[in-house]
């Protein structure tokens, strides 16, 4: 067992950051970690890289308990946070020389973190004068560097381009062959590019834990419209196999179908019928999203169009 945590509370005050959390991660699992800011995410998180304690409850990384044995955990552990920090005055190579020396491993080892994040070309360059893709980059070798058997990952991806999204995501899952990671984001793409399992935290608990080929196999078709005027619901509620209809802000309206068909001539023909013009209509399915929303009653971050 690579992560497992059980009873995990903490509390700030007379606010609970954590209520109660259980779950487990198998060796070799790419886990999503879900949950609107101020539910939890980060606070679990630094629990389990042994920067916090908790106040009740358990947890172990790579078999070793983050309180009574921080100095293991740290060991087999590998941490990039979101505000990734780097010495920007420093070279790729040189910056890994001093967290080689952090970690007290081989320096043979920059060269191989150099190839597998595909740094090899930058390693001769300034930090500061990279780009933003290319510092996560820098952040994930640097975590790499002492070969952990765990990654923890938080908002990797936060305020890179599409193409920059790609390259890192890529990275992610060839690390995640060898490796355990957790994934911290609020990007539903993300999980679903990486992921093979989702939990979603709210208020400090956790609502769902659930692998992403479960998700797929109860997915629903979602049709977003919208229309030149408002409609009500109980005459929206006359298309065949709809399930849920929320108005979404104006005229446009989210439809859900329990049909694989697809639904889109029928909401179309639907509109012709009531003398109504589609100024857009598309389908979609959003399975983790409307899982995560009918959850935690907040909506994810949109993702950049690829």
């Amino acid at each position: 067992m690579s992560i497992r945590v059980a009873g995990l509370s903490k509390s700030f005050g007379a606010q609970k950051a954590l209520d109660g959390v259980s779950f487990s991660i198998e060796k070799g699992e790419v886990v999503g970690f879900l949950g609107p800011n101020g539910a939890g995410k980060s606070t679990l998180m630094k629990i389990l890289t042994t920067y916090y304690q908790a106040d009740a409850g358990t947890a172990e990384v790579g078999g070793y308990d983050v309180e009574k044995d921080p100095g293991a955990v740290q060991r087999c552990l590998g941490y990039l946070p979101e505000h990734n920090p780097l010495y920007l005055d420093l070279y790729v190579r040189e910056y890994l020389a001093f967290c080689a020396s952090v970690y007290k491993v081989p320096r043979e080892r920059i060269a191989a973190v150099l190839e597998q994040t595909g740094l090899g070309t930058e390693a001769g360059k300034q930090i500061g004068k990279l780009s933003k893709g290319y510092r996560q980059r820098v952040g994930l070798a640097a975590a790499l560097l002492h070969d952990p058997e765990v990654l923890i990952l938080d908002e990797p991806t936060t305020g890179l381009d599409p193409n920059q999204l790609i390259e890192i995501r890529k990275l992610i899952r060839e690390i995640g062959r060898n490796k355990t990671i957790l994934l911290s984001t609020h990007i539903m793409k993300e999980v679903e590019a990486v992921c093979d399992r989702v939990l979603i935290i709210n208020k400090g608990k956790l609502v769902a834990d659930a692998t992403l080929e479960a998700l797929r196999k109860d997915e629903k078709q979602v049709i977003e419209v919208e229309f030149d005027y408002r409609v009500e619901e109980t005459l929206l509620r006359g298309l065949p196999h709809v399930e849920d209809i929320r108005n979404t802000g104006g005229f446009v309206y989210e439809l859900s179908f329990s049909t694989p068909r697809d639904m889109r001539p029928a909401v179309f023909d639907f509109a012709h019928d009531h003398s109504l013009k589609t100024l857009q209509l598309s389908r979609k399915t959003q399975t983790l999203e409307t899982l995560f929303t009918e959850l935690t009653g907040d909506r994810p971050v949109a993702h950049p169009k690829e």
